[in-house]
């Protein structure tokens, strides 16, 4: 009897594995692309591009706003005169930044939250992980996106060595991720093995 219920738990385990992993492959692909063509439909001259759209529903122009403004106030903050519009800060005697598309971390998003949905956990820690996971990759961003303005407007020789940052910003925030989820996922199952104990004592005493 025992032999069968490893083997059985063992079964459940693996589907509910292969569950997660194409759960997950599925999400990252519809929201990655969902985004992609969001910013198609919202980008003038983009193959899908509506105009209707565009003004009432831009999401991704929200998202760029949101960095670009607490942005160019903390560079403010450090003693440098910026300005900026919808798309680009600019640091008077110091850089220019332009943002676009790949600064605003939606694929970083994309993977997070497919991840979030994915994983076999209660709704309620879920959604308390989606929301410190989204304000952590958020804030993280800010400060890029202010750490080059006041980063390039003092070393002024440096403003050409600077094109990585996409990828040294991609690295943190990864790295930032896995650490959240591991703790996570470790609280989770913790919590999971305590409940699952208590249960087959429960069945075992006959309560």
């Amino acid at each position: 009897m025992d032999n069968l219920s490893t083997n059985e738990a063992k079964k459940r385990a693996n589907k509910a594995a292969l569950r997660f992993v194409v759960l997950l492959v599925a999400l990252y692909f519809l929201f990655s692309q969902g985004n992609l063509f969001m910013n198609s439909v919202t980008s003038s001259g983009g193959r899908f591009y509506n105009a209707y759209i565009t003004e009432h529903f831009n999401y991704i122009q929200w998202l760029k706003s949101s960095l670009i403004i607490p942005g160019t106030w903390i560079i403010k903050l450090f003693g440098f005169y910026a300005i900026h519009n919808e798309m680009d800060v600019m640091v008077v005697d110091g850089p220019y930044l332009r943002i676009n598309y790949a600064c605003i971390g939606l694929g970083v998003m994309s993977f997070f939250a497919a991840f979030v949905f994915a994983f076999p956990a209660k709704l309620k820690a879920k959604i308390k992980l989606f929301i410190i996971g989204m304000l952590m990759i958020y804030i993280l961003n800010v400060f890029r996106i202010a750490g080059l303005g006041v980063l390039l407007g003092f070393f002024k020789s440096q403003r050409d060595n600077f094109t990585y940052h996409h990828e040294v910003f991609n690295i943190i925030v990864y790295i930032c991720i896995f650490l959240l989820l591991y703790y996570w996922i470790k609280k989770n199952t913790k919590q999971t093995n305590f409940l699952k104990k208590s249960t087959d004592n429960n069945v075992h005493t006959g309560n």
